[in-house]
């Protein structure tokens, strides 16, 4: 049994005495621990040595307070596991050198054997869980499939993702045949990792912004609906569609415990759109954490009272920053477990 379950409690929407907290991008970047394991091992290594992945994940338990695990993972190894080369350089991000736009690009790709090559996460997963020790929960999670499709068509990082865009719009059928591909394999994946110990999983629409409401709900939520549905019964599910405030109220009438969102909407707005059906997750903005600590309280605590102490989870908007320092980010975690104690 957890020694701490405030995560799931409020997941399931049961009563907390102060929301649970825990940031996105929580296992490494930030941590000195972690950069000192970056100049002995490259990302992938790092990644897909379960022993590196739990050294790192079980970092900020220890170190910041969190109320819950993240594996140390990325979204790029479904698509890695589907066949696809991916390379990732310090400093400049993800790169996939043969790029995805031809039906006989996604014909190509490996579907029934993916969660197969998938095994050294629930390694990960299972180490993990041991080293925890039921401390805390452990969230598993995986990119959604439009964000997966970004990288899969543009062949690295972007702010506008336009040749992935263009794809979906000139090629509709294909991108639905890709989409679907990812969709198929994540579902297992992330079926696995449930069955592998993970007590809730986060599907990260980290490009949700890029598409309008009509295009967001044919390429991307019709997409995480069916994930979703598959998952939900097995573990709580997490959405965070970044950017996308227009798809929240249809969001938060699906199977999903939670939606994460970023800081550029208002706490109250999105209590009234999503009418309290479901709890939220945010949405600290992650540059306010290079404030001096006394505002970060402050702050923090305001966050909280817009939101509401209730099927409510304390988290950033986005990816903590690679250069907050380590004492800033305790104090974030710090200022929500004192909240309500005067």
């Amino acid at each position: 049994m957890l020694k701490n379950d405030l995560l799931l409690k409020a997941l399931r929407g049961e009563n907390v005495p102060r929301p649970p907290v825990w940031m996105m991008r929580q296992a490494g970047r930030y941590l000195p621990d972690y950069l000192k394991l970056k100049k002995k091992y490259d990302f992938f290594e790092r990644v897909q040595t379960p022993e590196l992945a739990t050294e790192i994940t079980v970092m900020p338990v220890h170190q910041i307070g969190v109320d819950a695990a993240i594996l140390f993972s990325d979204i790029l190894v479904v698509p890695q596991a589907m066949g696809v080369e991916v390379l990732m350089e310090e400093g400049k991000g993800p790169s996939i050198p043969k790029t995805i736009r031809t039906q006989k690009d996604i014909d190509k790709l490996n579907t029934t054997e993916a969660v197969d090559h998938l095994q050294y996460v629930m390694n990960a997963v299972k180490l993990t869980k041991q080293e925890l020790n039921d401390a805390v929960p452990l969230i598993g999670f995986a990119g959604a499939p439009w964000t997966l499709l970004c990288y899969l068509v543009e062949g690295k990082g972007s702010k506008t993702f336009d040749s992935a865009r263009a794809f979906c719009y000139a090629h509709p059928q294909l991108a639905d045949q890709l989409l679907q591909k990812i969709t198929d394999v994540t579902i297992g994946y992330l079926s696995a990792k449930v069955k592998a110990g993970v007590d809730a999983v986060q599907i990260f629409d980290s490009w949700a912004a890029l598409l309008g409401p009509d295009d967001y709900k044919r390429f991307s939520l019709n997409y995480i609906n069916q994930i979703v549905d598959a998952i939900a019964p097995l573990a709580p599910v997490i959405v965070f569609p970044k950017g996308a405030g227009h798809a929240l109220k249809e969001i938060s009438y699906t199977k999903a415990s939670a939606i994460g969102i970023d800081w550029c909407i208002d706490p109250k707005t999105v209590r009234e759109i999503t009418d309290n059906r479901v709890t939220l997750q945010g949405n600290f903005d992650p540059a306010k954490l290079l404030a001096p600590i006394p505002v970060i309280q402050k702050e923090v605590h305001q966050m909280i009272r817009s939101f509401g102490a209730q099927r409510y989870i304390a988290n950033l908007g986005h990816g903590i920053l690679p250069n907050v320092p380590a004492d800033h980010a305790k104090a974030f975690v710090d200022s929500v477990k004192s909240y309500g104690n005067g």
